[in-house]
């Protein structure tokens, strides 16, 4: 059942300690925490409580990078420094409770021991340093995106600690600090996209023994990722009755869906990709553009409902026959059908190939082909993805498309692979995603019916 982000934010203001939520990126997993945010958190216009201040909600999302400015550089000295702008939280962390060194403890651990963060004494700005093999540094050095978000999550997890720990004592202290009198919600929206797979299980684990410490029955823990191994390590540790885990996903701009997941791959996540990438290639036909009417493609629609078993497929062949005159017109090898089903009916939809240039490929679209073909080799026993690709008439792995592959998903960030993909590029892709299906027995959502209209 579709609802709007603004019903589904209301689903998940529930009494769940922790609810764990899987979508693809652009599946409306920021948005939801924004939704969440209106819905929750008061409304302020003291700046000193804007980014990660909420009464009742505190959240890490993209918007908490807000709180963080570079100097740029401005004198051209070579001077970088990181600006953190004034926050009740951030400076109760690091200035009232002193966690400084827990920010740089946790910085260390999920980026590199080399890169150390080293703060002003009133925690108003942070520089880099980088120190090399013969302990020579380099100061006040421009760190990656990706290693300042790791910093904006460190000192994010620090806070998370420092709260858990408030109100784990607050029975035995009944000083509570005001900041968190009211606090019900801690919303967390993606802190994985930068960090490598080891890195990545260790956050994943660290979070949820955080978690599962808070003794208190007011707080409760809302997480969404884009990253199927980050969602497995948190299902499997969050597996219990007290806990709910999700799959959101974007049906159209206004509606989405939020389902109930009750393992820790319910999509076979590379199953999932490489059905995603497959609709890449295909667009839906709508009644009038192929079909003679709408008479025909119902009749078709509620032959198909029922299966595709042999008696089924003699049917189809009886109504191709029968109706052959009405369907000469259609080549069976352009058009595809899938089936859905929706509550506990079930619902034909009509594809064909989309034009190549059409088609919406993107860079990050052959970084999850080369996760598919990674985690397919491993599971079949081979030392490398590339022994998997299609090979050429000497038997030999083609190299332009290990080039394609290799080359298009060089860059780890998604923010980055959105740059153009040339149409020749495009039909690497579809190449390998039929290679998939046919070589080693993918099934595929689409099912052509000149498969099934066999004589």
């Amino acid at each position: 059942m579709s609802k709007t982000l603004s019903e589904i934010a209301k689903q998940i203001k529930n009494n769940k300690k922790v609810q764990l939520i899987y979508a693809f990126n652009g599946e409306g997993k920021t948005r939801l925490s924004k939704e969440f945010d209106n819905l929750i958190s008061y409304r302020e216009e003291d700046l000193e409580n804007e980014g990660l201040s909420r009464q009742k909600l505190i959240y890490y999302n993209d918007f908490t990078e807000d709180l963080f400015y570079w100097n740029n550089d401005l004198k051209h000295d070579g001077i970088f420094i990181l600006k953190i702008q004034s926050n009740s939280f951030i400076k109760w962390v690091l200035d009232k409770q002193g966690q400084h060194k827990n920010v740089e403890y946790y910085f260390k651990k999920y980026t590199n021991k080399k890169l150390e963060p080293i703060f002003n004494s009133d925690f108003t700005e942070v520089y880099f340093s980088y120190t090399h093999e013969d302990n020579t540094n380099d100061k006040y050095i421009k760190i990656s995106k990706g290693e300042e978000s790791n910093f904006i999550w460190s000192l994010f997890y620090s806070l998370l600690e420092q709260i858990i720990e408030a109100l784990n004592s607050q029975e035995e202290n009944d000083e509570l600090p005001k900041q968190f009198e009211n606090l019900e919600y801690i919303f967390i929206d993606d802190p994985v996209s930068s960090l490598d797979e080891n890195h990545l299980i260790q956050l994943a684990v660290d979070l949820a023994q955080t978690i599962k410490s808070s003794k208190s029955n007011k707080l409760k823990f809302i997480i969404t990722t884009h990253n199927p191994i980050f969602y497995n390590v948190l299902f499997n540790e969050f597996r219990s009755g007290k806990n709910d885990c999700f799959r959101l996903k974007k049906i159209n701009e206004v509606n989405y869906c939020l389902e109930s997941q009750n393992s820790d791959s319910p999509f076979a996540y590379q199953v999932y990709l490489k059905n995603h990438l497959e609709g890449l290639f295909k667009e839906e036909i709508t009644i009038g553009t192929m079909f003679v009417d709408e008479v025909l493609i119902n009749e078709l629609n509620d032959l198909l409902q029922n299966g595709l078993s042999k008696e089924d497929m003699h049917k189809l062949d009886l109504f191709f026959k029968k109706n052959q005159s009405r369907i000469n017109n259609i080549n069976f090898d352009d058009i595809f059908i899938q089936k859905t089903r929706n509550s506990n009916k079930i619902f034909v939809k009509f594809f064909k190939d989309k034009m190549i240039g059409d088609c919406e490929v993107e860079k990050y679209h052959f970084n999850w082909m080369r996760n598919i073909l990674e985690k397919l080799s491993t599971f079949l026993g081979y030392r490398d993805f590339k022994l998997l690709l299609p090979k050429d008439n000497e038997g030999k792995t083609d190299n332009y498309v290990n080039r394609i592959i290799n080359y298009s998903s060089h860059s780890k960030q998604a923010a980055e692979e959105t740059s153009f993909v040339l149409d020749n590029d495009k039909r690497v892709l579809k190449y390998l995603v039929e290679h998939l299906n046919n070589e080693y027995k993918f099934k595929s959502r689409f099912i052509n019916l000149k498969d099934i209209n066999k004589e």
